[in-house]
């Protein structure tokens, strides 16, 4: 059974129609990157799978179930493009920050007991900020801050994880080190869904990319198709201008 299915999905926001009969699917443990150029809907994809936007058309669903009626939230997690993009005066702790992804699993209302501590301060070792877990995360690089965000998502054990552009702002080590993190999650069992435009990342790190077109439509293939063709734009692009 497929962790993620998407069958002749189209969308449009009231002025404009972004998403045209898009059909693909993923299974557990696939890395998936979805690539394409400003305004074809790679964020507006995510929303839709994770139902903050109803399809103007089609159907999503996750682990089997209807997107609409999915309820079992703790399988899945979200880093938003925006994830650290907060007040730098923001009193909350590296900690406080993270243990925020078990309410997903435990609801809002619960206490926040030893087991759940341990649970966040092991998802803060896995993105190496173990010994970060005191500091305030207004202090941190941006590169640290996106790894706190990514433990927040891992703390509630997700079998898949969303994220949208999260190497946006941050240096080109940082991407680096997050896009390996990253593989090695993936590694490790955890389905990832990544909305991307850092083409390194498709290349050493997923086996799939969703690419997505400004007239609406969308090819799925395997990452080092994709690779082996941008060479070959690259060479053909080169070309041109000698």
């Amino acid at each position: 059974m497929a962790i993620l299915e998407v069958k002749d999905l189209s969308f449009s926001y009231p002025d404009k129609s972004i998403l045209h009969r898009i059909s693909f699917s993923i299974k557990r443990g696939d890395f998936l990157c979805v690539v394409g150029t400003n305004g074809t809907g790679k964020s507006t994809l995510l929303k839709l799978i994770l139902n903050r936007l109803r399809p103007t058309e089609g159907t999503i669903k996750l682990f089997g179930t209807d997107s609409s009626q999915f309820k079992d939230f703790g399988k899945i997690a979200y880093v938003s493009q925006k994830a650290t993009a907060f007040n730098k005066d923001f009193p909350a702790t590296v900690e406080e920050i993270a243990s925020l992804g078990l309410y997903s699993r435990k609801g809002l209302f619960k206490r926040y007991n030893n087991r759940d501590r341990e649970k966040v301060l092991s998802a803060l070792e896995r993105v190496g900020l173990s010994e970060f877990a005191h500091k305030k995360i207004g202090n941190l690089s941006g590169g640290q801050q996106q790894r706190v965000f990514i433990a927040k998502a891992l703390v509630s054990s997700p079998d898949i994880i969303f994220l949208d552009e999260p190497t946006v702002g941050i240096d080109i080590q940082a991407v680096d080190s997050i896009c390996c993190l990253l593989g090695e999650l993936n590694s490790g069992g955890i389905t990832i869904v990544m909305v991307t435009h850092d083409i390194s990342s498709v290349i050493y790190h997923s086996n799939k990319v969703l690419i997505l077109s400004e007239d609406g439509s969308s090819e799925l293939i395997s990452s080092k198709e994709f690779t082996g063709r941008s060479l070959m734009d690259m060479q053909h692009h080169r070309h041109k201008e000698v």
